[in-house]
């Protein structure tokens, strides 16, 4: 097992852990805040399995997952608004249960956290299927298009299931108002889109032929 990766991934993994707390249970000022548990829960259990898995069989790909640095001008703005848009959902959402602003039923928690979990493991699937996936918008040595599986429902997979999981988030918090301004991640995601689109025609062979194979870049059918 490599110590200094296995160090690295414990640091960002509590790392998270903290700061998502802070912007929940802070504005809400109560620990008693349950759906904020509740999203901990889900978010954070899969998430340690997850990279432990990672760790033992392929820790190359959970590497590629701790890089979060972008080196293109245009995805460090897209990763910039991404953390503004963050900041203020879980913000809004502790300050909705504190204040009791728009008070959604119980179930809606409960359908949502079930979405968000079957969203996590769309994700996993994608993850196994694409052993390239990386955090930064890159072409990677002998990096080859993969159209199967998901790959040849949406060109996108990944950002489909991140779609199911920011929309789920703040409902399993039981705040409409955080939900709207998760909105905002439709138009951050269609830009870091159509870049990588066009970073990966310039430098992955096949992917001109992969784009006329499978149509839809991120919901079928749509878009």
């Amino acid at each position: 097992m490599n110590a200094k990766l296995f160090f690295q991934a414990l640091v960002k993994f509590f790392s998270g852990l903290v700061i998502i707390s802070a912007l929940l249970f802070i504005p809400a000022w109560t620990l008693l805040y349950w759906q904020a548990w509740l999203l901990i829960a889900i978010l954070f259990i899969p998430m340690f399995a997850a990279g432990i898995v990672m760790m033992i069989k392929n820790p190359s790909l959970l590497k590629k997952r701790l890089n979060a640095k972008e080196e293109q001008s245009e995805q460090k703005t897209v990763v910039a608004l991404s953390g503004i848009m963050f900041l203020a959902a879980f913000v809004s959402a502790g300050l909705n249960f504190r204040f009791g602003w728009i008070v959604l039923p119980d179930n809606v928690t409960y359908i949502s956290a079930v979405i968000f979990l079957i969203a996590y493991v769309l994700y996993a699937e994608v993850m196994r299927e694409n052993e390239y996936l990386s955090r930064t918008i890159e072409v990677q040595e002998n990096q080859k298009v993969i159209d199967t599986g998901m790959y040849g429902i949406v060109r996108h997979p990944m950002y489909f299931t991140t779609v199911l999981l920011f929309l789920s988030m703040p409902l399993v918090l039981g705040s409409v108002i955080s939900f709207a301004v998760m909105l905002f991640y439709f138009p951050i995601i269609i830009k870091r889109i159509l870049n990588e689109e066009e970073v990966l025609e310039k430098g992955l062979s096949g992917y001109r032929e992969y784009k006329k194979k499978v149509k839809y870049r991120l919901i079928p059918f749509i878009w």
